[in-house]
C-alpha cells in the first residue's frame, strides 16, 4: 500500500494529454507524464484494502477482472510513493515484459476493479506503471541480459505481436535459442501495424524493446511468411519446438449489397498501410488509404474503432461518424455491472474526444444497422442506407435485433472502415502443421490448445494468444505468452524456471 491516508488526502490527477485540435495534427504520442512529487501522491491513494483485486486476472461476466498477468500493483505504488524507482521497476518487470507497451495502450481492467475505485476515482495505475518503465529507459536502466547460459535447444515464434514477443523474451530466459519469424516487413505484429503512432510510438517504443531483444540473443526474421515463403517442413525439421502467435487476423466482413464498392475497407486494411507509408515516407509516398475531405463512416466500437477514428481525423476527414449496434453505456455502473467487474459505462476515448472537439459531437451513434452500400457510376461508395434498431428478446429468450419503422436515414460516406472484430486466426498454417481447430458457436475459430497448457494436438507446438483465445487485449496476449513459454520450456526440459 501507500500512505495509509493517501486516498484521503490526494484525489485522482492524470497527466493533461495535449488539446485534441493540436493533435490532430500530428501523429506523434498524446500522452504525457506526471512530475514525480504528483505520481508519488498517486502513488500513496493506494489503499490497505486487504484483498487488492487490482492484480487478480480473473474473468467475471466474461471480461477481465484485474490484471491479467498479475502485477504486483500494490508494492509498485508503495514504492514509487516511497521514491524507490528501481526497486519498483524490479516489481513491474517481475510479471510483464513489456510495461511500456500495456502502460500506453491497456483499457487498464486493473483500475476497473480497484478496490477505492467502490467509492472514489480509482488509483492511476495504468499512468504510474509507464512512467516507472519509462524512466527506467531514460535513466539507462534497461540494460540487455542475455542469459547465463544456453541450452542447445531451439524454438521457434510465429508471430512477433505482444503475446510472441514474450513467449520469445520467456523462452531466451530460459536460455533456448529463440527465432521469431514475422510475416510483415516489421517486428511488432498488433503493436507495430494495429495500433496507430500517436498511441504507441513504433520508433522510440517499439523498436527500443525490439532492439533490446536482438541484443539479448533473440533472431528475428522479418518478410517471412511461414507456410508460404518459408515451408513448413523446415520448420519442424530445424527447431526442437514451435510457439504460433499469429494473432487473429481474419476480420469480420458486412456482407450486405455494395460491399464491393470502391471505398469500403477492413480497418486492419486502413490503419495498416497508414502506419507504414507514415515510417516509410512520412506519408509523402501516398501509399495508403486517404480520409482526407471525405466522408467517413466507421462501423464497428472497441479500440480498432477508435483508432480509425483518430487516424482519419489526422487525415483532415469532411465529417465522421462511427456506428455502434449497442446502446449507449450508462453514466455510472447499471445494477447487473457491480464492482469489480470491468465498468460498462459511457465514456470517450482520445479519438472520439477529438472528433468531438473539430466536429462539435460525440461522433457515436448507437443502435445503428447499415442496410446496403450505395455507389456512383464509377463504381465508388457514395451513401450508406441504415436504420435504427432496438434489441427484443424472441420467444426463447434471447435478444434479436428489431428494426424501428421510419426510422430509415440515407448517410453521405466516400469510406467506410468495417470494425467489427475478428473471425480467428488464418488457417492455413494451421492445416499445413495439423494443428486441430476449434470451432465456437459465435462462428469464430481458434488454434485448440488448453489454457495453462497452450500445448497442441501436435506435443513439440503450443499456441498463445490471440491466435488460441480469439480477439483480446494486448494484456492477455503477454499472459498467454509467457504461460506457452513456460510449458514449452518444461517440455524441451522436463521441468521449467518460468513463471
Amino acid at each position: 500500500m501507500g500512505k495509509p491516508t493517501g486516498f484521503l488526502e490526494y484525489p485522482r490527477e492524470l497527466p493533461m494529454a495535449r488539446a485534441p485540435k493540436e493533435r490532430v495534427h500530428d501523429w506523434n504520442e498524446f500522452h504525457a507524464h506526471t512530475e514525480d512529487a504528483v505520481l508519488q501522491q498517486q502513488g500513496a491513494r493506494c489503499m490497505d484494502c486487504g484483498v487488492p483485486f487490482c492484480h487478480t486476472g480473473t474473468l467475471i461476466g466474461g471480461m477481465a477482472s484485474g490484471c491479467p498477468i498479475n502485477n504486483l500493483i500494490p508494492e509498485w505504488n508503495d514504492l514509487v510513493y516511497r521514491g524507490l524507482w528501481k526497486d519498483a521497476l524490479e516489481r513491474l518487470l517481475k510479471t510483464n515484459n513489456f510495461p511500456e507497451f500495456t502502460g500506453r495502450v491497456c483499457p487498464a481492467p486493473c483500475e476497473g476493479s480497484c478496490v477505492l475505485g467502490i467509492s472514489e476515482p480509482a488509483v492511476t495505475i495504468k499512468n504510474i506503471e509507464c512512467t516507472i518503465i519509462d524512466r527506467a529507459f531514460d535513466e539507462g536502466w534497461m540494460q540487455s541480459e542475455p542469459p547465463p547460459f544456453r541450452t542447445g535447444k531451439k524454438v521457434a515464434v510465429v508471430g512477433s505481436g505482444p503475446a510472441g514477443l514474450s513467449a520469445a523474451a520467456q523462452l531466451n530466459k530460459a536460455g533456448h535459442w529463440v527465432t521469431v519469424f514475422e510475416r510483415a516487413d516489421r517486428i511488432g505484429g498488433l503493436l507495430m501495424y494495429g495500433i496507430p503512432n500517436m498511441k504507441l510510438d513504433k520508433r522510440a517504443v517499439v523498436e527500443r524493446r525490439v532492439r533490446l531483444m536482438e541484443a539479448e540473443g533473440i533472431k528475428f526474421i522479418v518478410n517471412c511468411e511461414v507456410g508460404v515463403s518459408y515451408p513448413v517442413d523446415t520448420l519442424v525439421k530445424d527447431f526442437d519446438a514451435i510457439v504460433l502467435c499469429g494473432g487473429a487476423t481474419k476480420p469480420r466482413d458486412l456482407p450486405i449489397p455494395g460491399r464491393e464498392l470502391k471505398g469500403a475497407h477492413f480497418a486492419m486494411e486502413f490503419l495498416t498501410k497508414n502506419t507504414r507509408s507514415l515510417l516509410d515516407s512520412n506519408l509523402l509516398n501516398g501509399d495508403f488509404i486517404s480520409a482526407k475531405d471525405k466522408d467517413v463512416i466507421v462501423i464497428g466500437g472497441g479500440d480498432t474503432g477508435t483508432d480509425c477514428v483518430g487516424t482519419s481525423m489526422r487525415h483532415g476527414c469532411r465529417s465522421l461518424i462511427q456506428f455502434e449496434i449497442l446502446p449507449k453505456p450508462p453514466d455510472e455502473r447499471a445494477p447487473d455491472n457491480p464492482w469489480p467487474q470491468w465498468p460498462k459505462v459511457y465514456k470517450m476515448d482520445y479519438g472520439q474526444e477529438e472528433a468531438a472537439a473539430v466536429f462539435g459531437a460525440d461522433p457515436r451513434q448507437y443502435l445503428m444497422n447499415t442496410e446496403k452500400f450505395v455507389g456512383d457510376a464509377q463504381g465508388n461508395l457514395k451513401e450508406l442506407h441504415t436504420h435504427r434498431i432496438e434489441w427484443v428478446k424472441d420467444d426463447n429468450g434471447r435478444f434479436v435485433m428489431k428494426k424501428v419503422p421510419g426510422s430509415e436515414q440515407v448517410l453521405p460516406a466516400q469510406l467506410v472502415l468495417l470494425a467489427m472484430g475478428f473471425l480467428g486466426p488464418e488457417n492455413q498454417l494451421l492445416e499445413k502443421l495439423g494443428v486441430e481447430i476449434a470451432k465456437l458457436p459465435n462462428g469464430t475459430h481458434n488454434a485448440k490448445a488448453e489454457y495453462e497448457r497452450y500445448q497442441t494436438n501436435l506435443p513439440n507446438v503450443f499456441a498463445a494468444g490471440d491466435m488460441r483465445r480469439g480477439q483480446s487485449l494486448v494484456v492477455w496476449a503477454i499472459n498467454e505468452g509467457r504461460g506457452a513459454a513456460r510449458e514449452c520450456d518444461r517440455y524441451l526440459m522436463g521441468e521449467t524456471v518460468l513463471s
